[in-house]
């Protein structure tokens, strides 16, 4: 008897990892085919034949392609699309760790004011450090110091003597959210004409502007912030019974939330330096994710990571290609199904 007590945790476990990998999978599977269909698509259609051969090979053999295409293809929409599932997992692994480690089911980077400390680090950065090639490593160091002290400040006035509520939680990051607006418009107003429409835009999220280096940045970002989340899984898990349980369980609850929140302020800062604020895929992904799969979150955090990245690559193709040859910013796209979404989850309590 003690023998089969001892046995089921593992079996659990191995379950548990058995049918992990099999969702990833699935989700890789399907993230390739929206890659390479996201590939062909845009103003100029690709040869659907030649591109797969082309993107299969990495680009050592043109498969047919004439030199344009290729440029198009390699040069334009290969980055773009990279950027977009970089971004994409990033904010959707960020809005699931914060979920689980604050009990909101609210809880995402945008409706925190976090993506906005994000993006006032980014363009302090772009303001007093220029944009040439030796200052732009300053944007994600940047970015991630205004995420960081974002997600201080809205946790510091939210949580109260009887922890943090919904309610205080989307208070403070109103708060946060408008007096971080106020200070955009004032180092906006600080710049020339010519350079105000183009922040605009990428405030309202660009993927078209980011350097080669910010892609690199924004895609070890998401891959080093995802795998540590993903590492505290089992910790988020029964911190999700309360802090004071999960500390009777054995978590060291003050470090988990560091981790946690340095993690998920360094997904958000290298998304927002590279591609401005994409709002709601912190919230609407983690929750299709759950209803889909279940709250573990040694299965959520992945899966919503890969989710992410498809989310974002479909929103980015369908704001390049629905008023072609003319562009839509890709937050646009993403608050239009982020936020009825947003107006449900409060209507139901």
């Amino acid at each position: 008897m003690a023998i089969a007590t001892q046995q089921t945790p593992a079996r659990g476990a191995r379950s548990t990892l058995r049918r992990t990998v099999l969702i990833c999978l699935a989700l890789l599977a399907t993230l390739f085919l929206v890659i390479v269909a996201a590939s062909v698509t845009g103003a100029e259609r690709l040869p659907i034949a030649s591109s797969f051969c082309a993107l299969f090979t990495g680009g050592s053999s043109t498969c047919g392609l004439t030199e344009e295409q290729s440029a198009i293809l390699f040069g334009i929409r290969l980055p773009r699309i990279l950027l977009a599932a970089s971004v994409g997992a990033s904010l959707a692994t960020a809005g699931a760790g914060y979920q689980a480690l604050l009990r909101n089911p609210l809880a995402e980077p945008y409706l925190l004011g976090i993506s906005n400390g994000a993006a006032v680090g980014t363009m302090v950065a772009l303001v007093f450090f220029g944009t040439n090639q030796s200052s732009e490593w300053m944007r994600p160091v940047m970015a991630f110091a205004g995420a960081l002290a974002s997600t201080f400040v809205v946790y510091r006035l939210a949580r109260g003597r009887t922890g943090t509520s919904p309610e205080k939680l989307i208070l403070a990051g109103v708060i946060v959210t408008t007096f971080l607006s106020s200070a955009i418009v004032f180092i906006t107003a600080m710049m020339d004409a010519t350079r105000i429409r183009s922040f605009t835009f990428w405030l309202l999220g660009d993927l078209s502007g980011a350097s080669s280096s910010l892609l690199m940045v924004a895609i070890i970002a998401a891959i080093v912030g995802a795998t540590v989340i993903a590492l505290h899984a089992r910790s988020l898990n029964l911190l999700m019974l309360g802090e004071r349980d999960a500390f009777d369980l054995g978590v060291e609850v003050e470090r988990v939330r560091l981790v946690v929140f340095l993690a998920a302020s360094l997904l958000v800062g290298a998304s927002v330096a590279s591609s401005g604020s994409v709002g709601y895929v912190g919230l609407v992904v983690p929750h299709l994710v759950r209803l889909s799969i279940g709250s573990d979150n040694r299965t959520t955090i992945p899966a919503a990571a890969l989710t992410g990245a498809l989310f974002v690559i479909v929103a980015d193709t369908i704001a390049r290609t629905v008023i072609a040859p003319r562009e839509l910013p890709v937050g646009a796209i993403t608050a239009l199904i982020g936020a009825p979404l947003f107006v449900y989850l409060l209507r139901k309590g």
